[in-house]
C-alpha cells in the first residue's frame, strides 16, 4: 500500500466565493438614503411626513408665496453671491424640509411636484412612480412599516391646484448636487428665465 504524500493530507482549499464578495463590496459603497433601512424599522413615526402630504394643498399654497419671496430677493443673493449664500441657506432648508418631509437634500426638490411626499424616502429612490412590490396595505415592500412614498405622493397630489404635475417625467437624480439648496438652484433659475422673457419682449427687469 502506497505511504500517502503530505500533499495529499493538505486540506482542500476553499471553495470560489465568485461574485459574492465583490457584490458585498458594491452594496457597501452604494448610496443609501439616512435612517432608510430595515435596522430602522419600528423606530419611527411617519406623523409629520404623513401631515404633510394631508396638507399638500395648504403647502403648496404656502410654497408659491416663499418662492415669490425668495425671487424678489435676488438682487440680494447676487449682491453677496449665490455660492457664498450656499451654505447658511442650506442649513435653513435642511431643517424645515428635513422636519416636514424627512427631506434627503438632494439638490433637486421636486416635492411641489410629488404631493409634497419626498420620492428620495423611497429606498429605491424611483423618481417617476413606485415599483411593482407596493403592498397591499399600501406600504413599502422594503420597509413594511413605512407608507410608500408614491402611494401617497399620488394621494397628496390630487389634493393640489398643480397636482397633474406628477405625470411629469423626472430626469434620475444628479449625485453631485447633493446636500445643496434647492431653493437657491429654483431662484437663480428663475431669475434667469425671467431676465431672458424681459430682453425677448424688451421689458426692463
Amino acid at each position: 500500500m502506497t505511504k500517502p504524500s503530505p500533499s495529499d493530507l493538505a486540506p482542500a482549499p476553499k471553495p470560489d466565493k465568485g461574485n459574492a464578495q465583490a457584490g458585498r463590496k458594491a452594496a457597501i459603497g452604494a448610496y443609501t438614503p439616512a435612517k432608510v433601512s430595515p435596522n430602522r424599522r419600528g423606530q419611527r413615526s411617519f406623523a409629520i411626513r404623513l401631515w404633510s402630504v394631508r396638507h399638500s394643498r395648504l403647502l403648496e399654497w404656502v410654497y408659491h408665496r416663499f418662492a415669490s419671496v425668495f425671487l424678489a430677493l435676488h438682487p440680494l443673493w447676487r449682491a453677496i453671491g449665490y455660492a457664498r449664500a450656499e451654505a447658511p441657506v442650506t442649513v435653513v432648508e435642511r431643517g424645515v424640509k428635513g422636519l416636514l418631509f424627512d427631506c434627503r437634500m438632494c439638490g433637486q426638490c421636486i416635492l411641489s411636484s410629488t404631493g409634497m411626499s419626498c420620492p428620495m424616502n423611497c429606498p429605491k429612490q424611483l423618481r417617476n412612480g413606485p415599483c411593482g412590490g407596493v403592498r397591499a396595505n399600501g406600504n413599502c415592500e422594503v420597509e413594511p412599516d413605512m407608507p410608500c412614498v408614491w402611494v401617497k405622493a399620488w394621494e397628496g397630489s390630487r389634493q393640489m391646484e398643480n397636482g397633474d404635475a406628477i405625470l411629469a417625467v423626472q430626469p434620475p437624480v444628479n449625485q453631485s448636487l447633493r446636500k445643496t439648496s434647492s431653493w437657491l438652484r429654483v431662484t437663480a433659475a428663475e431669475a434667469q428665465a425671467r431676465d431672458n422673457r424681459a430682453a425677448t419682449s424688451g421689458r426692463p427687469t
